[in-house]
């Protein structure tokens, strides 16, 4: 039986602190849930700022605090041929969504704000971490938001 692979990409401004936090913990979620076939995931940046950088030294502390593995990460940049290459693309604030309406084909059932699928949270978008210093308030909207997004995707 061959199951549909959903294809996600995370975006932020920079690519080095929320887009790869949320990459690397729906991907770390979705092994732990026995689906990790099921999900393909990617992250990338408007800006294109830290293109060929890893991850910010705070993201990838927030990842090993909670057991995943913070290797392999390059920064990358939104391309506009993302909207057909992915099925999700999920945003972190409404600067990056308006990045975005800029760059791809847009259409609001496939790209939206990672605090959408999270309501009860209060947060409207994930604050940057870069500016505010708090990996962890990050960590508990990306690891709330992948799970709402694995229901989402009927993989939980």
């Amino acid at each position: 039986m061959n199951m549909k692979t959903d294809k996600v990409l995370f975006v932020c401004l920079g690519n080095i602190c929320r887009s790869p936090m949320a990459e690397y913990v729906l991907r770390y979620q979705a092994q732990q849930a026995g689906v990790g076939e099921r999900v393909e995931v990617a992250s990338a940046g408007t800006s294109g700022w830290h293109n060929g950088k890893d991850m910010h030294p705070g993201t990838a502390a927030m990842l090993r605090k909670h057991g995943i593995s913070p290797a392999g990460f390059t920064s990358s940049q939104v391309h506009p041929f993302d909207a057909d290459s992915y099925d999700w693309i999920i945003a972190m604030d409404d600067s990056n969504i308006d990045d975005l309406k800029r760059v791809i084909r847009f259409n609001t059932e496939q790209t939206f704000k990672l605090t959408d699928l999270i309501p009860e949270s209060g947060y409207f978008q994930v604050p940057d971490p870069w500016y505010t210093g708090d990996f962890d308030e990050t960590y508990r909207l990306v690891s709330a938001g992948s799970q709402a997004l694995l229901r989402k995707l009927g993989l939980l």
